[in-house]
């Protein structure tokens, strides 16, 4: 059973009391409760609750951490020692603002750290780091560290309790230690800016201006001119949760202003006693419950990826107190964007999220081991095209759409130059002149504006008109052929002529000959094997005897993935390495290198879009000259290229 115990906590010049909850509870209709799965709770099966993940157990409750290729690792898991100790990483299983059972989910991650490595942790702090410091001071490295700072996996899911962007947004956070005697300390650092760590040097970069944070800045009157950086930290003896805070990122001199959705509980603590700047507790305006934790119980369900244990063996549950489980009210405690700056209800304030350990109780006590920083709300942007990019005469249409919607999302077009036809709002609109499209794209409504798309619907050819026989051509790709079929009465002296694109505007004529066939229509194949684009376009340019041309409906086929694949280049590369990445639909990609040791060098999510795209990886310029090896996963695919780096004046071992 887990430990029940309700507390308490004093706050520093404060005369109102904040309760903590350590019993399991359900908040914005996910279970608080120190397991992983949902239509589960406190133990007992219990149909509605959403969770980690789902074992199996029907109900209405979803899960939230994609599952993808979660059966392959744990049978791999079973005789390739080597692989358990390899880290990866899972998103939230639906796009970012889905509504799933009526509230809205923002983002969510799994990250599985690096286990069992015979030179101990290879993502720990290998010096005297605290949390007051600079990033810019921080050192990473492999190094030994107890079980109980040794973080084996964490979890972060961040949801609105309705499907509102007024409804209050909570925080929820997970993370699993080695060790589960004594207690144990850790904290969710949330950054305003990029910051990144490079394996390769063990140095932090791109952290905030601010003695290397991004401060809180306030007007005279309390009122929040600027977010910075949030650390939440968190305490759990070997009975239950004794203690979460969270603190802000703030200029010494802000503590005397009294800040309009929040209040000072009176720590500051930077990296040292005469820091101008440092790390800040806050509680909310009014006293009442915000923050919930516990702590597992023993045989807690692990997952569908299962736990790795300090001897690199794969279980299957958890002992008790190795899971710890929290939660924070970010509209409660003052934090929610739409109360900040006056705000977006689908802003957050942060960017990336580094989950440290402690070594004590302590805020500035020596750091231990870490996960991250990694990206989080990374939502795709708005991404849309025309079924037919041309327009051939007065009264001829052509739908403009969203490859990539999200069901919670607000989709409104306009035009400087052409004529929605209808309704300008949805993922979808209907034209009838040639001109500039553009539609904005809001996360929720209310929300400002997210991202943007344009499209241009163009003047056909000279001569092109509409056919009045209607063919409709249509089209498929398999076993890298396109397979195209249209039907309809031919003219005397027509003639067809098969053309292709891989943007949809710009086509070449691939086909001419096309025997007559009135009766059963027309079919062609197309040999695509040797086209790397994740779309291939479409149409049916036919010239009448009069010399008139004219258009059919244009065709979007996607790609077959073994077709595409990953261009690394250039390769060899010496300060820039670039990945051609291709998309056959709107998802994530894991971007992984590793070293001819085998270590894992780089990670990083991309998602994916409508187009291929380059990516460019960062920082390459500070890893030693040798071979690596380059692996993007998408879904259960996964595509390997070699890659040489040649950086002058830094060889390998």
């Amino acid at each position: 059973m887990k430990t029940r115990l309700l507390f308490i906590t004093s706050l520093f010049l404060s005369k109102l009391i904040f309760a903590q909850i350590t019993t399991p509870i359900i908040k914005a209709g996910f279970g608080v409760d120190a397991d992983l799965r949902a239509n589960y709770f406190d133990g007992f099966l219990q149909a509605g609750n959403d969770d980690w993940f789902n074992n199996g157990t029907a109900g209405p409750g979803q899960f939230v951490i994609d599952t993808t290729g979660a059966a392959a690792m744990v049978a791999r898991f079973a005789t390739d020692a080597a692989f358990r100790k390899q880290p990866f990483f899972r998103t939230m299983r639906v796009p970012q603002y889905s509504i799933v059972n009526n509230r809205v989910w923002i983002d969510a991650v799994y990250i599985r750290d690096y286990n069992g490595q015979s030179n101990g942790d290879e993502t720990a702090f290998v010096s005297s780091n605290k949390n007051g410091a600079s990033p810019a001071v921080w050192t990473g490295g492999a190094t030994s560290v107890l079980d109980k700072n040794d973080i084996a996996e964490m979890m972060v899911h961040v949801r609105r309790e309705g499907p509102k962007g007024t409804d209050p947004l909570w925080f929820f956070g997970g993370v699993s230690l080695q060790g589960t005697t004594g207690s144990r300390y850790f904290d969710f650092e949330l950054y305003q800016t990029d910051i990144f760590y490079t394996r390769s040097t063990g140095r932090f970069t791109n952290y905030g201006p601010d003695e290397g944070h991004t401060s809180w800045q306030f007007d005279a009157a309390g009122n929040i001119l600027k977010t910075g950086d949030v650390i939440f930290s968190a305490e759990f003896s070997s009975s239950s949760l004794t203690l979460v805070e969270a603190r802000i990122w703030v200029n010494k001199s802000a503590l005397s202003i009294a800040p309009k959705t929040f209040d000072w509980s009176g720590s500051f603590d930077g990296a040292s006693n005469g820091s101008q700047f440092g790390y800040a507790s806050i509680k909310p305006k009014v006293a009442g419950t915000y923050y919930t934790g516990l702590q597992s119980g023993n045989g807690t369900w692990a997952g569908p990826f299962g736990f790795i244990d300090d001897a690199g063996n794969y279980t299957t549950t958890y002992k008790a107190r190795q899971f710890m489980e929290f939660s924070v009210n970010l509209t409660y405690l003052g934090l929610d964007p739409l109360t900040l700056l006056g705000g977006s209800a689908c802003g957050l304030p942060f960017r990336r999220i580094l989950v440290k350990t402690r070594s004590s109780t302590s805020f500035t006590s020596e750091l231990k081991d870490f996960i991250g920083p990694f990206d989080f709300f990374t939502a795709p942007p708005v991404d849309a095209q025309a079924t037919v990019p041309y327009l051939c005469t007065p009264g001829q249409v052509s739908e403009i759409k969203v490859l990539n919607p999200l069901s919670a999302s607000v989709y409104t077009w306009s035009t400087p130059d052409g004529r929605i036809v209808g309704t300008n709002t949805g993922p979808s609109i209907t034209v009838d002149t040639i001109g500039t499209y553009i539609v904005s794209h809001q996360l929720l409504d209310g929300c400002s504006a997210f991202a943007s798309d344009t499209v241009i619907v163009s003047n056909a050819p000279v001569g092109c008109t509409t056919l009045q026989n209607g063919y409709q051509l249509k089209g498929r790709i398999q076993n890298r052929k396109s397979y195209l079929n249209w039907k309809g009465t031919t003219g005397e002296g027509q003639t067809f002529w098969l053309q292709r694109s891989t943007d949809g505007t710009n086509f070449n004529t691939v086909q001419t000959d096309f025997p007559p066939n009135n009766t059963s229509g027309y079919n062609t194949e197309d040999d695509v094997s040797g086209i790397k684009a994740p779309s291939i376009y479409y149409r049916l340019m036919i010239r009448e005897a009069s010399g008139k041309v004219s258009y059919t409906n244009t065709v979007r086929l996607q790609n077959e993935w073994q077709s595409v694949g990953v261009v690394v280049f250039p390769n060899p590369a010496t300060d820039k390495v670039q990945l051609l990445l291709p998309a056959v639909k709107h998802t994530e990609a894991f971007v992984k290198i590793f070293d001819r040791a085998g270590a894992l060098v780089y990670m990083d999510k991309v998602m994916l879009g409508a187009s291929s795209q380059v990516y460019a990886v960062k920082n390459p310029e500070r890893w030693q000259s040798g071979l690596y090896l380059v692996q993007v996963q998408v879904g259960e695919l996964s595509f390997t290229q070699k890659l040489i780096l040649n950086n002058s004046g830094k060889t390998g071992e």
